[in-house]
């Protein structure tokens, strides 16, 4: 177990909060409306999360006008306060009913770690501030200092925060009234004061921090006025900036792009790589966590899946791009092949990964994998490069050529087969002139019937020729990968050693491997693709690699 730290040195959420409301310099914190999205903000360097009312409110699919009881909206703070280490500021409307209502509140947001809330001075239940701003009543000055004053006298943590915001502007107010009531919240308790105001250009803001003078700490939600250079707030002393609902616009765009096309495609092969991976979701959910604990605790955990993968070769046809670094590392739409080999394993959870180098060693640079090296590279073929990885054989593995782009279903569905040995085969048909590189022709039991769904079809030979025997006629072309589960590793492991003593052992790649074994009895499984897929031989399917790349990045 890791050592943690005495929970007298661990800095509190609300401390965290404080910190950046009372900072001298300028702090910015972004809104997040669930558990995900508020991992994400902290993941990408924030100090602090807005829990938006607006944003809440439209992730439940409901009016921003208190249609969310208070009562879910603390329920879903918990999630995201759970899931994060940051402090999160909720954007409590107007404390969701009088001073009795508030004190409940702020009672309850301290049982779930949450750092602060902001209050606003309108009527309960409010409206967007942005919808009929200027039609909307405002609450009694007394009456809302009470209900600040409460809040104070209710929290347990001294560094709890509660923010006032002010709505006079947006209400059709001029700067004074703001000035006096903001003045107002400052002395009943306030810990900041949030103006607000719903021009396209900061002028009232400005008039107003510099009649403030830093009497409090000044926050502000440039939503409207957002081409405003930061460097204007900076010099007027805002103290926080709150980007208050990007999150869920940004959310909103992309899931309504991701419908349409699938509706209009009726599939999901066009946008599978172009969204988040089913793994990166439970990265954010904290998988690797569960994993580690799996590990630890539970006796009969299983290993992962891990990749071999062969990149051993120059790529002679290449010419001069190979010249200083292997085929596997001549990059495609600025990643090199090997780079984007890597990630697609480890979009898939398969973090293991052991790469067999050989031409150009010490150029693969490439992070998150393990190097062995194949010293006769020069002199031998793939099987002698596979054997150098023989130590590193698991019963849950996947082996492929390091030269391949595909997408990313392939090898979803590869791993997801428990046969012990099973390889993929395109059955699309390409022309064999347009095919460069080892023509691996796939002789299966039956040619692939699209109609299917997980066919049951084994593999009878792999030959170079498309015809043989001027009869037999190839049901596709073998891709270079494997899927070894189970008995499949003694399998692999018998036939390598055996064909080690074989006096053409250095000439020999892996459709000799395959079809020893299926002359030794082991049973092959085949699973079809239809195309999606491409090998790096020549500079025509470098070309066509860097077409292929531009369809699958967004």
């Amino acid at each position: 177990m890791t050592n943690k730290p005495p929970s007298s040195t661990i800095e509190t959420k609300p401390k965290k909060l404080r910190r950046l409301i009372e900072s001298a310099q300028l702090e910015f914190i972004l809104e997040a409306h669930n558990g995900i999205s508020a991992r994400i903000v902290e993941e990408a360097g924030f100090s602090g999360i807005w829990a938006s009312g607006l944003a809440i409110s439209a992730q439940f699919g409901v009016r921003d006008n208190n249609e969310a009881s208070w009562t879910q909206v603390v329920d879903l703070l918990e999630f995201m306060s759970d899931i994060t280490s940051i402090p999160i500021l909720l954007d409590g409307d107007t404390g969701y009913g009088n001073f009795n209502n508030m004190r409940r509140l702020v009672r309850k947001l301290e049982q779930r770690d949450i750092a602060g809330v902001c209050i606003e001075d309108k009527i309960f239940p409010k409206t967007n501030s942005f919808i009929g701003g200027e039609r909307q009543p405002l609450a009694e000055v007394e009456e809302f200092c009470g209900k600040i004053a409460a809040g104070k006298d209710s929290q347990s943590n001294d560094d709890f925060c509660i923010v006032a915001r002010v709505e006079a502007l947006i209400a059709g107010w001029d700067i004074r009234e703001a000035l006096r009531r903001a003045e107002a919240y400052r002395k009943a308790g306030a810990d900041a004061i949030l103006i607000h105001s719903k021009l396209a250009h900061p002028d009232q803001i400005v008039e107003f921090a510099h009649e403030w003078a830093n009497r409090a700490p000044l926050v502000i939600v440039p939503t409207k006025y957002y081409s405003t250079p930061i460097e204007v707030f900076r010099k007027v002393d805002i103290s926080l900036v709150i980007w208050a609902n990007h999150m869920i616009r940004s959310a909103i765009i992309g899931m309504q792009k991701t419908a349409a096309q699938i509706f209009q495609n009726q599939g999901l092969i066009e946008i599978e790589d172009r969204v988040a991976s089913v793994d990166e979701i439970f990265r954010l959910q904290g998988a690797d966590e569960l994993a580690e604990a799996e590990r630890r605790y539970f006796s009969s955990y299983q290993p992962d899946t891990k990749a071999v993968i062969l990149a051993a070769a120059r790529g002679d046809d290449l010419g001069d791009l190979t010249a200083e670094r292997p085929k596997a590392m001549i990059p495609v739409g600025g990643t090199p092949l090997l780079r984007r080999l890597v990630d697609k394993c480890k979009k898939r959870g398969i973090d293991d990964i052991t790469v067999v180098a050989g031409y150009k060693a010490e150029s693969i640079d490439v992070s998150g994998i393990n190097k062995v090296i194949n010293t006769e590279f020069a002199s031998t073929g793939e099987l002698a490069s596979l054997a150098c990885a023989l130590e590193t054989f698991t019963d849950d593995m996947v082996i492929m050529y390091g030269d391949l782009l595909f997408r990313s279903y392939i090898l979803r569905d590869l791993i997801e087969n428990d046969a012990p040995l099973t390889i993929v085969v395109d059955s699309a048909g390409e022309e064999e002139e347009s095919l460069t590189g080892a023509k691996d022709y796939a002789f299966c039991s039956e040619p692939d019937d699209r109609s299917m769904w997980g066919q049951a079809v084994n593999l009878q030979h792999i030959a170079s020729l498309r015809l043989v025997n001027g009869d037999e006629t190839a049901c596709g072309r073998w891709i270079g990968m494997i899927r070894v589960k189970g008995s499949g590793r003694q399998w692999l492991v018998d036939a390598l050693q055996t064909l080690q003593t074989s006096d053409n052992f250095a000439e020999l790649g892996m459709p000799d491997l395959l079809n020893f074994m299926l002359e030794s009895g082991r049973e092959v499984r085949v699973w079809y693709i239809h195309g999606h897929w491409l090998d790096v031989n020549s500079l025509a399917d470098l070309e066509r690699a860097g077409n292929f790349t531009s369809e699958l990045d967004p």
